[in-house]
């Protein structure tokens, strides 16, 4: 039993160690780049309390794509896919290192969904500020519209793209992004009533 907590406390001491060495960190906090669900601060803060929005960004050669299968929003979650001239904007956050092993696991990090990424955002002033950004491991490698038709199997749930949607407004992302938002179509599933619940969304189902 003592050498178990020795282990642990040893694995608990290299692991501070090296969140300390990722470049997103800034003394005892990290930048998280949130172009998600985490746009919006209710969803956010279910995990990760400490969260601060410090302000908006772009991820620049990126394009903004849905793939997988989330069982909780009832379609397919977002990601970042690499593309020459396009962004991806979203909220840069200020976590408190203590919530990084937390954020990671809403991000499925463990379970091999999303990988955690450090690349540059660029804010609206021109910085370059280095932020946590994660990918689905699984990345598409294709478009999700074909013949001007998304497939049904990327398309986001009716809940999910809300949550985007007021997320990107409460956030103060540029009204083109917001628009396009807007414009991804959904598979008019609402998702886990209890996740809809501590998100304090009124929805009901609605077609494109």
């Amino acid at each position: 039993m003592l050498c178990s907590t020795k282990i642990f406390v040893i694995y608990f001491i290299l692991q501070a160690v090296i969140d300390m060495t990722l470049p997103e960190v800034i003394g005892n906090k990290f930048l998280y780049f949130a172009y998600g669900s985490n746009l919006l601060a209710k969803r956010i803060h279910i995990k990760n309390p400490t969260a601060v929005r410090k302000g908006i960004g772009k991820l620049k050669n990126h394009r903004l794509d849905f793939f997988y299968y989330a069982t909780r929003w009832g379609g397919a979650p977002s990601t970042v896919v690499p593309a020459q001239g396009e962004n991806v904007w979203g909220a840069i956050w200020e976590i408190d290192l203590e919530n990084l092993d937390s954020l990671d696991k809403q991000e499925g990090v463990h379970r091999g969904v999303y990988q955690p990424l450090s690349l540059p955002i660029e804010t609206p002033h021109g910085d370059s500020l280095i932020c946590r950004v994660y990918q689905l491991v699984n990345n598409p490698d294709d478009y999700p519209v074909k013949n001007g038709v998304m497939l049904d199997e990327r398309k986001p749930s009716y809940s999910y793209i809300q949550v985007l949607i007021n997320g990107a407004i409460e956030s103060g992302l540029p009204e083109y992004y917001v628009e396009f938002l807007k414009s991804v179509e959904h598979n008019g599933n609402l998702g886990k009533p209890e996740l809809i619940s501590s998100l304090n969304l009124n929805l009901t189902t609605k077609e494109n």
